[in-house]
């Protein structure tokens, strides 16, 4: 049996029909304007055998004898069965006696063989040859048809619909194969040969009827005739081959002009959300009620908690699908992506940079505001105690010092008048130290800029102007008593005097106390609350003396009374000197003993609370101090992971996505630590010594470090995809991540340009250091470092080293793609685009290639030649 992987043909027992082999001669020999009518006669002299073989070949053979005689006929058949042999071919028990003695055996095992050489063994699909990929020709173009099973070339074809469905595929216009049935092969065959002679110009080589009738029709005659078919659709198979790679390389694009659309639009977005973001946490209107900070602060918490944490998330992203464009572009040899001025990857990193530098800025803000209103509410309160106790005291006082009661008044009552004077202006002196104390709070209100400084102001300016007029009235009433008065030394005059000396210090003594003991206080430390606690206890142990004052202070009054009523003199009304009496003084007293324990309960409450506020502060410290150097060692970790070698790249890509797992699973704590920070601000927490660590600096420890690890897989992605893009072996990525490292002297992933020179050399690279060869490296930089920014990343160093080692599609290749879809031509019509093309690339190829304007356009020429170098970055579309 022949081979078409043997160079020796060998006579097949079982002959095709003579039919077959004739028509399939005549199929070619009419080119040359001839043809034989008996295949066993005709070629007897040789001179149409030679014609046929010149045919078929395209090479003229050695001039034929033109006599009569059999020594020339034998001549021209050796001429013939020696170019046979020229071509590759053994011939075996094949002579030219027996073809010039009209061998019917031996004439068709010839032309068997030249049907094998010349129509069938150059066949090839997919490295198979001959009768197995003509055969493979077969099954693929009849794939897509219903009841057609092509496994042979005997029985398979017995229904027809083999032949209809080859040409329906090619020519689908010639035959209507929805109205063929299984069960009419009669139909089927005729239907397919007619078509093929009258339109395919493919001689009717086979009979119908024979192949019907026959259990197992002739596989070298089926052979035959189908060889016809596929070098009639030679052309449409470079056509479709020509198509595949355009669609490729067009697939490519539009995936690629898709993902450049889609960052555009996410970067968009990212910046808008950032423009519109930044001026809200650039204002620094301050709110005037802590309610309204409070709500302020709650806001930037969510904004920290819903809002930020999505968009850190788009940016890690974005950065991501920005390299894997950017490495699918050099896969494919296309120009780098350039996004729209201010869209850069490093303008969202600035603008991310601008967006946390205002939130820091925000967050620090807001802390003092709350600050600062706090301490305003105090001093607002303190204020409004100080300057009520002041109002109370001074109610009445004006009129007092108006009265001219000393002008009708005997010496004895101007006595007791100018006595009571003296007592109300050491009154008045103590008094002195509460309005400067009023004035000073209301200062500091202004200076904080309180909000309802207006009214603090106009309350100040009203004790302030009423003082100097009770100050004014005191001297002029002081000046007019001393006129009319004269000096009486009756002891009860003394006692009552001495009595309103005494009782008027003891009396603001106690005042101040009560003041002092119902004051409000703000404190932020267990030292603080216990230096107040202290002072409590220091002003409590002043109190046995206090006592002993008020016992001496009611003596004198007793004093006074047992005068009174020994000598029984007549009293008329109470001690002129002062308007404070024992029954006042007791009272006063037992009020300040009452508030003295209320003091230690709220001192004891404090002290609670501050204690809780040092557990926040402890729990919080000790969450951070764990935390913050985990983020910190896990940084370090994956640094050494993404500059060392273990395993293959897949073996890393999984070992990393484990790591990044185990850093994911680790998010409840940091989501716990928010907690606790939470419950410090929401206590007004405002430092922490037991911690170097804040809750901001958390935070972006933990955004860096799942932007790093999600960086470092995406740089593994695109190895991955560049290896297997390019073919290169791991071995070889081995190699060059070891020579990396080994250069890359301080581990921080990137090489200078003297260590980039180095690495190169020990890769063997041809660099010198004369001028061509700091040409050449400075071409090199240029590729790896188009930034100059001084270093090589490993990333660029992988993508120059395999585009030095492997190979790609290239314009010219897409452009002679397209020259075989226009049929030769310099242009190429719509209408053969969208014959050959899927609908959606030739309307994308429509709509982007320029009118052809050479000196052969036609209407409707499109230039392919100038797309083609578009797709590549060579020019501009």
């Amino acid at each position: 049996v022949y081979s078409c992987f043997s160079s020796t043909c060998y006579i097949p027992e079982n002959l095709g029909p003579a039919d077959t082999f004739t028509a399939w001669c005549n199929s070619h020999l009419r080119k040359a304007g001839t043809q034989i009518e008996n295949i066993e006669e005709d070629f007897r002299d040789g001179l149409k055998l030679m014609l046929l073989l010149e045919v078929i070949s395209g090479e003229r053979l050695a001039k034929p004898e033109r006599g009569k005689m059999r020594v020339h006929k034998i001549s021209n058949v050796n001429k013939a069965l020696n170019f046979i042999a020229s071509k590759g071919v053994k011939l075996v028990s094949i002579g030219a006696e027996e073809i010039v003695d009209g061998n019917a055996k031996m004439t068709l095992g010839m032309i068997w063989t030249i049907i094998l050489r010349f129509a069938i063994q150059d066949i090839s699909v997919e490295e198979t040859s001959a009768k197995e990929g003509l055969l493979l020709w077969c099954q693929r173009k009849t794939a897509p048809y219903k009841n057609v099973n092509i496994q042979n070339f005997h029985i398979s074809w017995k229904d027809g619909l083999g032949f209809c469905a080859l040409i329906h595929r090619h020519r689908p216009e010639l035959i209507d194969y929805g109205k063929l049935r299984k069960d009419d092969p009669m139909t089927n065959l005729n239907t397919a040969f007619d078509v093929a002679e009258k339109y395919l110009d493919i001689p009717k080589m086979l009979d119908a009827e024979d192949i019907v009738g026959t259990a197992r029709p002739d596989e070298k005659a089926i052979m035959t005739y189908v060889s016809s078919f596929y070098h009639a659709f030679s052309g449409a198979q470079k056509a479709e081959t020509a198509a595949n790679r355009i669609c490729k390389v067009l697939a490519v694009n539009q995936e690629n002009e898709q993902l450049m659309e889609d960052y555009e639009k996410l970067a968009s977005d990212l910046l808008e959300w950032i423009r519109r973001t930044i001026p809200w946490l650039e204002n620094r209107v301050p709110e005037s009620t802590m309610q309204a900070m409070q709500q302020k602060l709650e806001d930037f918490r969510d904004y920290r908690r819903q809002h930020k944490p999505p968009k850190v998330q788009e940016k890690c992203q974005l950065e991501i699908n920005f390299n894997t464009l950017q490495t699918k572009l050099r896969l494919s040899n296309r120009p780098a992506f350039m996004p729209s001025e201010g869209k850069m990857v490093s303008d969202i990193s600035n603008a991310w940079g601008a967006l946390e530098g205002a939130e820091k800025g925000y967050e620090e803000w807001l802390l003092n505001e709350i600050r600062r209103l706090e301490r305003l509410d105090h001093l607002a309160e303190k204020f409004r105690q100080k300057a009520a106790i002041h109002e109370a005291w001074t109610e009445g006082k004006e009129a007092m010092l108006t009265q001219k009661d000393y002008e009708t008044a005997s010496l004895s009552e101007i006595k007791a008048l100018l006595k009571k004077h003296e007592a109300f202006e050491s009154d008045l002196a103590a008094h002195q130290d509460r309005v400067e104390q009023i004035a000073a709070i209301a200062q500091e209100l202004n200076e904080l800029e309180y909000y309802d400084s207006p009214s603090v102001n106009a309350r100040c300016q009203k004790i302030c102007d009423q003082w100097d007029a009770l100050g004014a009235l005191t001297q002029k009433r002081s000046e007019a008593l001393q006129v009319r008065t004269e000096k009486l030394l009756e002891t009860i005059d003394q006692l009552y005097l001495e009595f309103a000396k005494r009782a008027a210090p003891f009396n603001n003594w106690m005042e101040g106390a009560m003041e002092d003991l119902q004051d409000t206080f703000i404190v932020h430390t267990i030292e603080e609350i216990q230096g107040l606690s202290t002072a409590h206890e220091q002003f409590k142990a002043t109190l046995p003396e206090a006592d002993k004052e008020r016992q001496a202070i009611l003596g004198i009054h007793n004093e006074i009374a047992k005068i009174v009523q020994t000598y029984h003199v007549n009293m008329a009304g109470t001690n002129p000197y002062t308007t404070i009496n024992p029954t006042e003084i007791n009272a006063k007293w037992d009020k300040v003993r009452q508030l003295v324990p209320q003091r230690d309960q709220a001192l004891i409450e404090e002290h609670a609370r501050q204690q809780n506020n040092e557990r926040l502060r402890r729990q919080f410290a000790n969450q951070a101090n764990v935390i913050g150097p985990w983020i910190q060692t896990k940084m370090e970790e994956i640094g050494r992971i993404s500059i060392e070698m273990h395993g293959t790249l897949e073996d890393q890509l999984t070992h990393l996505r484990q790591y990044e797992k185990s850093i994911v699973n680790y998010k409840p704590k940091i989501d716990q630590l928010e907690g606790d920070h939470q419950q410090i601000q929401e206590a007004l927490i405002f430092d922490n010594k037991h911690t170097n660590y804040t809750m901001e600096h958390i935070r972006v420890g933990w955004e860096q470090l799942l932007t790093t690890i999600a960086r470092t897989i995406n740089e593994i992605e695109n190895q991955i995809l560049t290896r297997d893009a390019k073919g290169i072996s791991q071995e070889q990525l081995n190699e060059f991540r070891a020579s990396f490292n080994h250069f890359d002297r301080d581990h921080s992933g990137t090489l200078g340009a003297e260590e980039f020179k180095a690495c190169l050399i020990s890769l063997g690279f041809d660099i010198g250091n004369d001028a061509q060869g700091e040409a050449e490296f400075a071409r090199i930089m240029s590729i790896v470092d188009p930034n100059r920014l001084g270093v090589v990343t490993f990333q660029a160093f992988i993508d120059f080293m395999s585009r030095e080692t492997a190979d790609t599609d290239t314009a010219d290749q897409v452009m002679a793609s397209f020259k075989v879809l226009a049929g030769d031509k310099n242009y190429i019509l719509a209408e053969e685009l969208r014959r050959e093309l899927p609908p959606d690339q030739a309307e994308y190829c429509i709509s982007r290639m320029a009118p052809y304007t050479g000196p052969d356009a036609v209407p409707g020429a499109l230039d392919y030649m100038s797309f083609s170098t578009a797709l590549y970055g060579e020019s501009d579309l």
